[in-house]
């Protein structure tokens, strides 16, 4: 197929901000808002705030896998340019392994590895997710052609709900619930591989498997916008929409027999929150890439150039602290709720400050 132009998809960079709002402030103004307005803490969107306990789908569960599937859809422009640039297959390799070197060690350091030490810092972590999933997925995106990649990834969630579910825990009790927090699989091989692990780690080994798949799916989306056909831009999207509904299907009937459960990223989980990705993604495409209408990304864009500046900054900075420096007067005089909403908003406008300082200085974290 004739490819595309390599260039940047400004619609990655929009909905990387976007995802990153919400750990910015931008959920702590929703329920601030809701409950200022009457509606409680309990409401269905004050709710859609904050993760679920145990089983079940918020939104707040997706910000984590639509950022790994974000760094799954920008793989192909990238690795496009590598080659271009003449960069051999092993130095392509040595990338992908430095990166995720970096990401597992930055999320060790946002653990607090300077004050706990190897020794006795949590090992798994976000960033760390990220950094296997996605590089796990862009050694397969190297190794194989787009139909065995696809025949790997459904693999890889049936192997996996395979094993959660048939594989027993030494000392489980005869007829112990596979997906519980005490009895799944997952949980056993983090406490017996994972280093300083006390229980099962919502960032642990076992499940680290599915999170490839999230990664994966972002590439599979990256290619497929990035090469030429007889699609334009809208059909593209329609194909998108059409995926992600299909993927949703899958993952309602499956729910069945395995439940939705980000901490355990139960491939049901993988299709929910990849169907919500692809969703979203390809509106943001539509609207940005294909429409180009542009101008109001600007705010977006800000923070998704630097998005894990932002998140590193956040566990060093205490923003909160510098809105009621300047907005906790103000937030004292108003309903609890609308207080607190502007304090939320103070500390957003504060990160949001700080990286577009950073972005007018052409100043970016690139790991």
């Amino acid at each position: 197929m004739d490819v595309e132009k390599t260039q940047r998809l400004l619609s990655l960079d929009a909905l990387r901000g976007f995802d990153m709002l919400f750990i910015m402030g931008l959920a702590t103004v929703v329920t601030g808002l809701c409950e200022g307005f009457g509606f409680g803490g309990g409401c269905w969107l004050a709710q859609q705030m904050h993760h679920v306990k145990w089983h079940g789908f918020a939104q707040r569960d997706t910000i984590f896998p639509l950022f790994l599937f974000i760094a799954g859809v920008a793989f192909p422009y990238s690795f496009a340019k590598m080659r271009e640039k003449g960069w051999s297959s092993r130095r392509i390799c040595g990338r992908i392994a430095w990166r995720a070197f970096l990401l597992v060690m930055l999320g060790m350091v946002y653990n607090g590895l300077f004050n706990a030490g190897f020794g006795s810092v949590r090992w798994a972590s976000v960033l760390a997710r990220i950094g296997l999933g996605w590089a796990g997925a862009a050694l397969l995106y190297m190794a194989l052609p787009v139909r065995p990649r696809i025949a790997v990834a459904a693999a890889i969630l049936v192997g996996y709900w395979a094993v959660m579910r048939f594989a027993a825990v030494p000392g489980a009790p005869v007829g112990a619930d596979p997906w519980s927090v005490d009895w799944n699989f997952a949980a056993y091989i983090d406490k017996l591989l994972l280093p300083n692990a006390k229980g099962g780690d919502p960032e642990g080994l076992l499940s680290t498997a599915p999170a490839v798949v999230t990664a994966m799916l972002g590439m599979f989306t990256g290619e497929f916008v990035r090469f030429k056909g007889r699609l334009g831009g809208g059909g593209k999207t329609l194909a998108m929409l059409a995926v992600a509904a299909a993927m949703l299907v899958i993952c309602l009937v499956w729910s069945n027999w395995m439940p939705i459960n980000k901490k355990l990223w139960t491939s049901t989980f993988v299709l929910a929150a990849g169907s919500y990705s692809l969703a979203l993604f390809a509106a943001f495409y539509w609207i940005i890439d294909v429409k180009m209408w542009r101008g109001w990304t600007f705010f977006l864009r800000v923070v998704g150039m630097n998005a894990i500046t932002v998140y590193l900054m956040q566990r060093v900075v205490d923003f909160d602290a510098v809105s009621k420096f300047f907005l906790g007067g103000l937030a004292g005089l108003l309903p609890k709720g609308f207080g607190a909403a502007l304090i939320s908003s103070g500390h957003l406008a504060a990160c949001w400050l700080i990286l577009w300082f950073l972005y007018r200085k052409n100043v970016f974290l690139k790991v």
